[in-house]
């Protein structure tokens, strides 16, 4: 079972197949990630992977 329209009535004028057509393409748009996003998590990971981490909220050693 789909949810959303039937498709006969979907394309009955062409206006209703535009704007599907929009509504696909614009759920398209906002789930795919930005390229910097990925290099962003995908550097994360390696970093969390090597420990290279650092707790930024943990107190400071070298503080006099």
């Amino acid at each position: 079972m789909m949810f959303g329209p039937k498709i006969t009535t979907v394309f009955k004028s062409r206006w209703n197949a535009l704007f599907w057509a929009g509504g696909v393409l614009l759920t398209a748009y906002c789930s795919v990630p930005s390229p910097d996003q990925t290099a962003q998590q995908q550097a994360a990971k390696v970093a969390a992977a090597h420990g290279e981490h650092k707790n930024p909220w943990a107190k400071d050693t070298n503080a006099n």
